[in-house]
């Protein structure tokens, strides 16, 4: 069965210009990560809806320090644990940037946590320290969902969930 063919938000840049503010409103104040991520993962969901399949955040492991663990999401299960180099996610967290994957199967080493999910965009959550603390995870049932526009509106709103 072919998903459905979703529409995003008429005006996407101004869908994520919405979602950044709203967050920087809710978790002002707000010191508890999980907190933040999980509201920011409940306010994209709200936002773009169906389109995003899968929203939510690995979250580095102190005891592992290369592995991540499922933090808070909305969407399907995911997979609990991932290695740094092992998927979209950990290629992220190892490299530290911005990854957009318009067909996950092309993706060398792709972790399958549901496989309805065509593409992927992943952005990594970085401590005031410049460390890692998390990914930001967003998968779609669509292939080539993502583009430039979601990784700028999306690294916005991770840096309002860390401007608490």
């Amino acid at each position: 069965m072919q998903p459905a063919n979703i529409e995003y938000p008429e005006d996407r840049d101004a869908c994520y210009e919405q979602v950044a503010a709203e967050l920087r409103s809710i978790v002002s104040g707000e010191l508890y990560l999980v907190a933040r991520m999980a509201s920011t993962a409940c306010v994209l969901r709200q936002a773009f809806g169906e389109r995003f399949f899968w929203t939510g955040f690995y979250v580095v492991d102190p005891a592992k320090g290369d592995e991540l663990v499922v933090g808070p999401y909305q969407g399907t299960l995911g997979c609990l644990r991932i290695p740094f180099d092992k998927g979209v996610v950990g290629a992220c967290a190892k490299r530290l940037e911005t990854i957009v994957v318009d067909d996950v199967e092309a993706f060398p080493g792709h972790i399958a946590c549901d496989s309805r999910s065509k593409s992927e965009i992943v952005v990594p959550v970085l401590g005031d320290d410049g460390a890692l603390v998390a990914v930001l995870d967003v998968d779609s049932e669509q292939p080539a969902a993502f583009d430039d526009r979601d990784a700028r509106g999306l690294q916005a709103v991770v840096a309002a969930m860390m401007a608490a």
